[in-house]
């Protein structure tokens, strides 16, 4: 037993009748086959025990030493393992949680900090160090210690110390095999041995979630990667301007008052003023990214793809509208699936809230750091989406030995030596250098060191010679105080008190939607948003010139958008349009998601209220569960139009016949149009992308790019083959893409819809030629996948979750990923449905992203609100809670959220005290 832990009675386990005892039979029979498969799938000839796999289960009742209480802390766990916290002061508290998560999910917490300082080589070897050194590049554990030490507030760092002191005590007197499976197995190749956690451990994770929500640089790569094959109006074309017309934005009035200088949300579009930006041009800059964008594929990316399907819906519907009298708010962040999941449920309770504990509240946690990201007090409720800001920019630099070039002079390199540790080998030793726009990411990679040598560029740019660097600017590289806000959140009593956390939520730029027992409503979104000279961050700029690059200061927070009470009732955010930008002049981003799901959520709400009708929370639960597909309602019509002569494809094409459009894990009708759909983002405009975007080993025979002269056909076909990774590939099939079709639809004759059937011949046909060689792809596509038999179709089969365990369930031995991983589920929704279980069309069918928790809080009246996880609380692989939610969170299921002092000890199965 550790030194600092003593235990009197029922150290592991929950009580239980037949269906607990049945899960742990399970649980044992699953702790058999782990140990085998180690034994025989790594073949060290390693004996381990069962009680050697049972060694890092957490202990959840009896009593515990916890060195540094003031007080016993209670630690009450559910059923489910979720664990609810009451403690005498804010040190005790955060001391505890530290504890109780490290209890759970210390792997996780490990490989995590690792790889936001750029250590993962010290965990897996050689094979790391590449990204490891593009994010010792970024340099997220640098800015985090600049954070901590010169930044964050006084009592932030004292909540964060108490924290990583809670996670030590229970590393402890324990080797790696005591806290989790992994250890045992990665120690079979590597002599790594956990360290103690840190305070900064803590916030550079706050970087890891700016950066998957880092808005439009991929777009920005991708609007430059396609200047090689296509022209400016075909790239027009391919991103559209938003649709406010019929796809409502957040906040539908308001603007900057031409008295306060403020935003005011009851401010006449006339009125509005705003920080100007100016429009320029970007001089078309082509900088061949491929190279950047294959290295970005590489990075670890733990909260999904970044393109238009990351994001959440969140929705606050006012108590006059709801069968409570009291406002209902729903939240479901739609990440990357993972095992264990992002999120970690839990309550933070102080028996008695005062001066020296102030804190009472719930929700959803990340493992490693302390407070609640996203859940309720006993005042305010509040939610999360992405706002998508652009707070990237790409430069261009012109660089030599001695520096780089700015307006005409050249300045010298800031520069940092980083050496990465590698496990079973060498150290490795790279330089960093850094411009005044940020670090030379074309350091990273030998193909980097040629990007810009291409590009086109205005007679003002300094002499190409080998060719420009890239540097990356980006508002996550500067100290800002989001680890402040995280705590002022949890605090917060009122709508004031939440906007002014809310102005510390500096990175990654979030919606924030908000209710209070008193039943108002409010909309803020925060962030550190730049300003800049020219441009409007769509393309990379020219780092050379000073008429380029960021203003000192961000958007103003009085000037950023916020509603508080709107007249309507209810309050919408899913990724859209924050504001219309003929009413509100600084720029949030050019490159919002284009508002499928949002107005869906808009309709469904107006829908249930137009009658008078009450929303109650079975309905926000419902809700969330909607499925419908918009670009199916779109296009279905026009498909069953199509006169098709081979009786197979009319076989199919019969499907869709009478279908509502909702995409059901048993709908046929949604197996083949959600095919015929990807068939169509093929031909129209998949095989006319550069290969850079298209997916990896997908070879085609085209013309090279941007060739010229009088050669004939046949001899200016190349084969070329896609470079991205099929979760990353365009065109993905996202709403954009909803967006580029519906804008074709009435030009049948377009360029776009003519296929290249002969490549010796120009591309002939029209939209509906092209809809029927979709359709009979699809038909085929399907009958290989599915089987001939139509009648055996259903969406779920092709549309599946695999929840993989994070590193060694994706790239740990075959037999030991089989045992650590979890799935296949066969699941509904789709694309840019509200339920948002997202594919890549470009890649697949494969789930990629979807709702990681939800959640449908009951305002006022706690106890009756409901949470899903969308695994468990548990991350260790042979625990009763590692996948316990995940068949109800299929099913669309939402468990009872206790929060009261009756209700948590009513739900209660096992109880920890710890003692000082």
């Amino acid at each position: 037993m550790p030194a600092n832990t003593t235990a009197s009675s029922g150290s592991t386990g929950t009580a239980g009748g037949g269906s607990r005892k049945k899960k742990g039979r399970r649980a044992r029979l699953i702790v058999i086959v782990l140990v085998l498969a180690l034994v025989a799938g790594i073949g060290y000839g390693t004996y381990w025990s069962v009680s050697t796999v049972r060694a890092s289960y957490p202990q959840t009742n009896g009593t515990a030493q916890l060195a540094g209480l003031g007080s016993n802390v209670e630690v009450k766990r559910d059923s489910y393992g979720i664990p609810q916290i009451y403690a005498d002061s804010d040190s005790d508290l955060f001391r505890a949680q530290g504890f109780v998560q490290a209890q759970d999910r210390f792997w996780e917490m490990d490989v995590r900090r690792h790889m936001t300082a750029g250590r993962l080589s010290e965990m897996f070897g050689s094979g790391q160090v590449e990204t490891d050194s593009f994010l010792r590049t970024l340099g997220w554990r640098k800015v985090a210690q600049e954070e901590y030490d010169n930044v964050l507030s006084a009592e932030t760092k004292k909540n964060l110390q108490s924290y990583a002191d809670g996670v030590n005590a229970y590393l402890k007197g324990r080797d790696g095999k005591d806290i989790s499976v992994e250890y045992a197995a990665l120690g079979l190749t590597n002599d790594y041995k956990p360290v103690k956690w840190t305070p900064v451990d803590s916030v550079a994770w706050l970087k890891a979630m700016a950066w998957d929500l880092r808005g439009n640089m991929q777009d920005e790569i991708d609007r430059s990667l396609m200047t090689s094959r296509l022209d400016a109006k075909q790239i027009e074309d391919l991103y559209p301007p938003y649709p406010y017309d019929k796809h409502k934005p957040i906040v539908s009035e308001g603007g900057i008052s031409t008295l306060s200088g403020k935003y005011d949300p009851q401010a006449t579009p006339s009125d509005s003023l705003g920080s100007s930006t100016v429009q320029g041009a970007t001089e078309g800059l082509n900088t061949q990214l491929g190279a950047l964008s294959d290295t970005l594929d590489e990075i670890p990316s733990l909260l999904g793809p970044n393109g238009t399907g990351i994001g959440s819906n969140s929705w606050v519907v006012s108590g006059k509208y709801t069968t409570t009298d009291k406002p209902l708010l729903a939240n479901d962040p739609h990440l990357a699936p993972q095992l264990p999941s992002l999120w970690y449920q839990m309550g933070l309770h102080c028996r008695s809230v005062s001066v020296t504990c102030k804190y009472d509240t719930a929700g959803y946690t990340f493992s490693g750091m302390p407070g609640v990201i996203i859940g309720h007090n006993q005042e305010v409720a509040w939610g999360f989406t992405n706002l998508g800001a652009d707070v990237t920019d790409l430069f261009l630099e012109k660089v030599s030995a001695d520096g780089y070039q700015y307006d005409g002079k050249v300045k010298p390199f800031t520069t940092r030596e980083e050496t990465i540790k590698v496990a079973g080998g060498k150290d490795r030793h790279i330089t960093v250098r850094e411009t005044n726009n940020g670090p030379l990411v074309s350091d990273r990679s030998s193909e980097l060191e040629k990007v810009g040598q291409k590009a086109p560029v205005t007679n003002a740019a300094p002499d190409r010679a080998d060719g420009y660097g890239v540097a990356l600017k980006w508002t996550a590289l500067e100290p800002g105080k989001s680890m402040d806000a995280v705590f002022e959140l949890n605090r917060a009593k009122d709508f004031t008190s939440f906007r002014a956390a809310a102005e510390h939520f500096e990175v990654p730029s979030q919606n924030l939607i908000y209710a209070d027992t008193k039943g108002h409503i409010g909309y803020q979104a925060p962030g550190k948003i730049p300003v800049r000279k020219s441009g409007d961050g769509t393309m990379p700029s020219p780092g050379w010139s000073s008429a380029y690059g960021w203003k000192k200061d961000p958007i103003p927070f009085d000037e950023l958008p916020y509603e508080y009470d709107p007249k309507r009732g209810y309050i919408v955010t899913a990724n859209q349009a924050v504001i219309d930008e003929d009413t509100y002049r600084p720029l949030l981003t050019k490159d919002w998601g284009y508002g499928t799901r949002s107005q869906r959520i808009n309709d469904l709400i107006q829908s249930k209220i137009k009658g008078g009708g009450k929303i109650s929370t079975d309905d926000m639960q419902k809700m969330q569960m909607d499925n419908t597909s918009e670009i199916a309602a779109l296009l279905v019509p026009e498909l069953m139009k199509i006169n098709i002569s081979d009786k197979d494809v009319r076989e199919a094409q019969k499907l869709l016949e009478g279908w509502d459009y909702t995409q059901e894990s048993d709908s046929a009708a949604a197996a083949y149009f959600n095919a015929v759909w990807r068939n169509i983002l093929k031909l129209a405009f998949g095989d006319k992308l550069p290969k850079e975007m298209r997916v990896k080993g997908e070879c085609l025979n085209v013309p090279p790019a941007k060739s010229s002269g009088p050669v004939d056909e046949q001899d200016r076909l190349v084969r070329e083959c896609g470079q991205r990774a099929p979760d990353s590939a365009q065109p993905d099939g996202g709403d954009r893409w909803y967006q580029v079709v519906e804008n074709l639809m009435d030009k049948p004759d377009s360029d776009w819809w003519k296929t290249p059937a002969n490549r010796k011949d120009k591309a002939t046909g029209n939209r509906e030629e092209l809809f029927a060689r979709a359709m009979k792809d699809a038909r085929w596509e399907l009958t290989a996948k599915l089987g001939k038999d139509i009648t055996t179709w259903n969406w779920g089969r092709l549309h599946q979750l695999t929840l993989k365990n994070q590193t060694l369930g994706t790239e740990g031995p075959g037999l030991l990923q089989r045992v650590l991983n979890r799935g296949p589920w066969n699941l509904g929704g789709g694309e840019a449905a509200v339920d948002a279980t997202g594919w890549n069309a470009a890649g697949g069918y494969e789930v990629v992203w979807v709702p990681s928790m939800r959640m449908v809080v009951n305002v006022g009246d706690w106890d009756k609100s409901r949470w899903i996880n969308l695994t468990g609380a548990s991350g260790h692989a042979f625990s009763a809670h590692y996948t316990d939610q995940t068949d109800k969170w299929v099913n669309g299921e939402l468990l009872d959220w206790s929060y009261g002092t009756n209700a948590v000890a009513g739900s209660t199965t096992d109880t920890l005290t710890l003692k000082p």
